[in-house]
């Protein structure tokens, strides 16, 4: 199996070789897959970890001015819990409690009290307090977006940038070998054409 593999490894490189020299047997679609062969290893190396950076780091301009711009519409206040949240079954979620919607009560300085629903873990009782976030109208939003959340998209569109990329890189490759197979195979067979009589005659 060694053998076979070697022979294998072997018979591609000479191959290879032989459509960078110049003989009877190189075509110009030889040397066009070629060339291909080695923009594809070059853009797969450099082009294709570029475009993740690229994509990276326009996400993380992107993310990082969304998480400034939250962090200066939106404001933290402390609440009271209204009502309680359900405690989870023992053991059904591990150290982790899952998360319920209840009522809660704020009152920041110089306004009445208002209510809105937060987010709270499993067996939150009522009386406790919490942190929630408003936005410039009072109204309950999610958390600005945190550093890690940032670099999680960041990185995320960056993997999608590179995928998009080595996949593009990839589909162009494989059509460009198709069309030089098709081109290969017709100007073996206008040769044929040409010396396959004589062929046949020296033959006979």
């Amino acid at each position: 199996m060694r053998t076979r593999a070697i022979g294998r490894r072997e018979t591609r490189t000479r191959v290879f070789g032989r459509r960078w020299r110049h003989n009877p047997l190189r075509r110009r679609s030889d040397v066009m897959e070629v060339w291909t062969v080695l923009a594809v290893a070059v853009l797969l190396c450099v082009g294709v970890p570029s475009a993740g950076l690229v994509a990276g780091w326009w996400a993380y301009d992107g993310a990082r001015d969304t998480a400034a711009r939250q962090r200066a519409e939106r404001h933290q206040v402390r609440a009271e819990v209204v009502e309680g949240a359900p405690a989870s079954p023992t053991g059904s979620e591990g150290d982790r409690r899952p998360a319920h919607r209840v009522s809660v009560r704020w009152t920041e300085p110089g306004e009445r009290a208002r209510t809105g629903e937060a987010t709270v873990p499993a067996g939150t009782r009522a009386g406790e307090h919490t942190y929630v976030w408003l936005n410039g109208r009072d109204r309950i939003v999610p958390a600005p977006l945190d550093g890690t959340v940032v670099w999680q998209h960041t990185l995320a569109m960056g993997a999608c940038g590179a995928g998009l990329a080595t996949a593009g890189v990839l589909a162009a490759h494989a059509l460009v070998r198709r069309i030089a197979t098709r081109r290969r195979l017709a100007e073996w067979e206008r040769e044929w054409a040409r010396t396959g009589p004589e062929w046949a005659r020296d033959r006979a």
